[in-house]
């Protein structure tokens, strides 16, 4: 009997010991990409609601534009149910995964070899992570922005349970999509790859301040906090609720300049007035002059409600991760003067 308890408690303690030799094999990078990907997802998934209501607020669509927070799930409630919460989040998760894994893989490395080659100019304080943060929002949205694309595409269509086959806000001739493979196909042969990324501009213009903004605000926050509650998830989930707070609230026109690119070709067929948006900045002057100043921070107060936990989950959970895979600290990375 004990020899058999024994047995046991060594083979876990073996199989542990393989487990942590194989992480240990893992290149630093590659955890994290994990740790990135993971931050991401769970983040995202924890606000796909608000994140739906958010879209039907800054695309204007029917029957959405006057409502609240409360009155929009109430709608969507009624008229799709528990998956109209989740619609489109499928495509956002998909995005997600490999934008969140690439942003803070390429946040840590861009910051490397920034403190490495460059730190007698730019010093080794928050403005690096200012650097580097926008870095790697671009290097994010570039390699990912169909996806969102498509994510915004699904999330726009809207089914009216009282009109079977329809959709609210667009009129029966127009299109609707299946799923993020009939977006590709469909958005694809409107105007070839270069329509998949359509309202990129707007994006990385808005997506380089913000992500430097948040890592700036987020890394600044926590060097002030006192050495022993650094380890505080409570801290760091009010350090990672600024961070995103502020990022958010500097560049959030430029975001829905965005979303209204990317469905405009759906609109255009409707409109009347010749609404076309074709730059960023023409679409923010565009937009004033025909929805009114206003329409260019629709949907903020639920974007904080949104940023809120977004954001400081997504930092929290990355920082955790990394922990539990092993990440070495940075000042030992550093010193190093490699990642690998």
């Amino acid at each position: 009997m004990g020899s058999s308890q024994e047995s046991t408690f060594s083979s876990a303690s073996a199989a542990a010991q393989v487990n942590a030799s194989a992480l240990d094999l893992l290149p630093v990078y590659a955890k994290e990409l994990i740790a990135g990907g993971a931050a991401g997802a769970f983040a995202k998934t924890a606000v796909a609601p608000l994140e739906r209501v958010k879209i039907l607020l800054q695309t204007r669509t029917e029957g959405f534009r006057s409502l609240g927070i409360l009155q929009s799930l109430r709608k969507l409630w009624q008229y799709e149910g528990v998956r109209g919460f989740y619609k489109g989040n499928g495509a956002s998760v998909l995005r997600i995964v490999p934008y969140a894994a690439l942003h803070y893989m390429t946040y840590e490395q861009y910051r490397c070899w920034i403190l490495n080659n460059y730190a007698p100019s730019v010093g080794t304080g928050p403005v690096v992570d200012l650097l580097a943060g926008s870095a790697a929002g671009g290097t994010a949205v570039l390699c990912t922005y169909p996806l969102d694309l498509a994510r915004t595409k699904l999330a726009y269509q809207v089914s009216n349970v009282g009109q079977s086959g329809s959709v609210l806000g667009n009129s029966g001739q127009q299109q609707t999509y299946k799923g993020i493979k009939d977006v590709f196909k469909t958005v694809y042969k409107e105007g070839g790859a270069r329509s998949l990324y359509r309202g990129v501009g707007p994006t990385l213009i808005g997506i380089l301040p913000y992500a430097g903004l948040k890592f700036y605000i987020y890394e600044d926050l926590k060097s002030r906090v006192p050495e022993d509650y650094k380890k505080s998830v409570i801290l760091k989930l009010s350090c990672g609720a600024l961070a995103g707070l502020f990022g958010q609230t500097l560049t959030y026109p430029l975001d829905v300049v965005r979303r209204q690119m990317q469905v405009q070709s759906k609109q255009a067929q409707n409109s009347s007035d010749g609404f076309r948006i074709r730059g960023t900045f023409q679409g923010l002057l565009l937009i004033i002059k025909c929805q009114g100043w206003r329409q260019l921070f629709a949907g903020l107060s639920l974007n904080y409600v949104k940023v809120v936990p977004s954001v400081a989950i997504g930092f929290t959970t990355y920082d955790m991760m990394k922990t539990l895979l092993g990440v070495p600290p940075r000042d030992r990375v550093h010193a190093s003067g490699s990642n690998k």
